[in-house]
């Protein structure tokens, strides 16, 4: 069971305290950085000058707006210079705290992020760290930028996505720091944190912001940087990652066969794990983090940004996950991030302590039950979610809803199970009612006010060895009903929600052996259309499952005549096609979604008609 950073920390102290290889010592003979602590040790974010270049200025919302460009360094003879957006609010008098946003793999410098924060009294930059200065791809250059404005140029190096390959390698090449030998300064990593950490100086330069009061955020890849610049510069006092900054990604994980890694490494793996991997990066963090994530996200492992952070010592730590999705955010987690900043850069009001939870493999029913006791004292709770799953794979795990009962002291859920041969975890999002509702209209899709927040517990997890030890009693079985949204869709999730032609409901409940389709059974799905439509029932088999197979995607496209009574779809494997043919069995699915449409370019995507669909049922048959 995990409850505690403790437990975290004793369980990773091993990795800490292996031998190092025969290398270290080579390595270190040959001047090659052994510790994060080596590699940045030459490195004075403040020692050359900023070199500011105003590109251009204007106002907008009460805002000052700028396009600029910084001097980031020299690399092999060459300068290396930064575009980015900087904003503050018109008629600023006073020092203001400062937040750097960084944008993630194929973004940009925004402008949005920027006034974002400006509208909450804040001076903001949003570096372009993907621009290359070749102008071959959109994202190169700065949201609102104009034909021949200087743009993000990395001279003689290039960490920028049209050289993917360094990110996962320390080998010499063309456009590395060192083209003759090994170095983790060759990394992508080690220039672009050089580069946001730059930012940092550049912010503390400006004549209305107050250097004592600086925070970083950033989502994907920028999340990855925000964790590398928290833990390499002091200067940071709020940090907070989103989807990204996890450690432990060179490793080897058991619930796909202990031989693959999700990043390849190309070098000395125990240099990179010393030097650029994140858990190297975490006991070195000195500010407050609040790590914002999904629960299925591809690129920051749930339990592995738990593990992670569980390193970061003396300072408090806050989680925020939206449920079943992937790479997302929804508002309730979305909104912590400039709460957090707020709380820690401006003494506003504190967030939500990490809710109180115990994970009890025999309760009293002798079923396993989580306990979860929130902090009530600064917000009102609205309400509590509690999940569990018994799937390993955290990018591809459902997440079972359970009902939660409220009680004396706190809230609790049984977590009934059909079998002790499976792992356990377990997990909770508390939901506080705001004080007043909050604004995140400058970002593309936010246009309503913001009335919750969300705060998630730890994460607990037992092995499939445990949980057989504990010879609970087993009290639910597989069932040939999917859903009939009697809890409305709490076990799935909209993309494009409000947009009727783009909008798409998926769960994940069909990959839980629970709900998984059984051999020679038919999907039989009930609903009611009110106007005639095009719809497409889609099935993704290995969505995240290589180690399993070939990962597809298979679509039945039916046109549905409008009624007001309710319609039954009788679905059968060979209705579902792909280019490789029909799916051969329904374990291997993933994922079920029920889309207005998918997959077919924008100008073949009919206009929906008349309202949403009514989904009344999903099953076997």
């Amino acid at each position: 069971m995990i409850t505690s950073r403790r437990h975290f920390l004793q369980n990773t102290s091993l990795l800490a305290s292996a031998p190092f290889l025969t290398s270290q010592a080579v390595f270190a003979a040959e001047g090659i950085p052994q510790s994060v602590q080596d590699l940045w040790a030459d490195f004075d974010p403040r020692r050359d000058p900023i070199e500011t270049e105003v590109i251009r200025e204007w106002t907008e919302d009460g805002m000052i707006l700028r396009h600029v460009r910084y001097f980031i360094g020299s690399f092999k003879g060459k300068p290396a210079r930064m575009a980015a957006v900087y904003g503050f609010p018109e008629g600023t008098k006073e020092k203001l705290p400062a937040v750097m946003h960084i944008h993630g793999g194929g973004q940009r410098g925004s402008v949005s992020e920027v006034k974002l924060l400006v509208a909450r009294g804040y001076a903001a930059l949003s570096v372009n760290w993907g621009g290359s200065g070749t102008g071959k791809a959109p994202f190169n250059t700065c949201e609102k930028s104009e034909p021949g404005d200087p743009n993000t140029d990395w001279g003689a190096v290039d960490p920028s996505q049209l050289n993917v390959p360094g990110y996962s390698s320390m080998l010499p090449g063309p456009k590395h720091v060192f083209e003759d030998r090994e170095h983790p300064k060759n990394n992508n990593w080690y220039l672009l944190t050089l580069g946001c950490r730059r930012g940092l100086t550049f912010l503390e330069q400006q004549p209305e912001v107050d250097a004592g009061r600086l925070g970083v955020h950033g989502y994907s890849m920028g999340g990855n940087l925000t964790m590398y610049v928290a833990g390499t510069d002091r200067r940071v006092k709020a940090a907070v990652p989103g989807v990204g900054g996890q450690g432990w990604r060179w490793q080897p994980h058991p619930f796909i066969g202990g031989t693959d890694q999700q990043d390849r490494i190309k070098g000395d793996v125990e240099v990179f794990k010393r030097t650029l991997s994140f858990e190297s990066y975490a006991p070195r963090i000195q500010c407050p983090v609040l790590h914002r994530s999904a629960t299925n996200d591809f690129h920051g492992w749930l339990d592995d940004v738990y593990r992670t952070n569980a390193l970061i010592e003396k300072q408090p730590t806050r989680y925020s996950w939206v449920p079943h999705m992937n790479h997302r955010l929804t508002p309730e987690v979305a909104v912590t991030m400039p709460l957090w900043f707020d709380q820690h850069l401006k003494g506003g009001p504190a967030l939500p302590e990490t809710p109180q939870s115990e994970l009890r493999l025999k309760s009293n029913d002798d079923v396993p039950m989580l306990r979860v006791r929130p902090d009530a004292k600064s917000l009102p709770v609205a309400r509590v979610e509690i999940f569990y799953s018994v799937d390993p794979d955290p990018r591809a795990r459902f997440w079972r809803s359970t009902e939660v009962h409220h009680e004396s002291e706190g809230y609790i859920a049984q977590l009934p199970l059909h079998t002790h041969d499976l792992p356990l975890f377990a997990f909770a999002n508390v939901y506080y009612t705001l004080p007043k509702p909050e604004s995140l209209a400058q970002l593309p899709g936010n246009s309503k006010p913001v009335t919750e927040l969300c705060i998630s517990s730890l994460l607990h997890s037992h092995s499939a060895a445990e949980v057989k030890h504990a010879a609970h009693q087993l009290t639910t079985k597989p069932s040939k009903l999917i859903e009939d949204f009697t809890h409305g869709q709490r076990d799935w999730y909209a993309l494009n929600a409000g947009n009727l032609t783009h909008q798409q409901l998926w769960t994940r409940k069909v990959t839980d052996p629970l709900w998984r389709g059984p051999d020679g059974s038919k999907l039989v799905l009930t609903l009611r259309m009110p106007q005639t439509n095009r719809f497409h029932i889609v099935l993704q088999q290995n969505e995240w499952r290589s180690y399993c197979g070939q990962r597809r995607t298979f679509v039945c496209t039916r046109e549905i005549p409008g009624s007001d009574a309710s319609q039954t779809l009788t679905l059968d494997l060979k209705d579902f096609t792909s280019p490789e043919g029909s799916p051969t069995n329904w374990s291997e699915i993933d994922q079920l979604g029920l889309c207005a449409s998918h997959g077919l370019p924008a100008n073949e995507v009919p206009l929906w008609k008349g309202p949403a669909p009514e989904f009344l049922r999903v099953a076997w048959e």
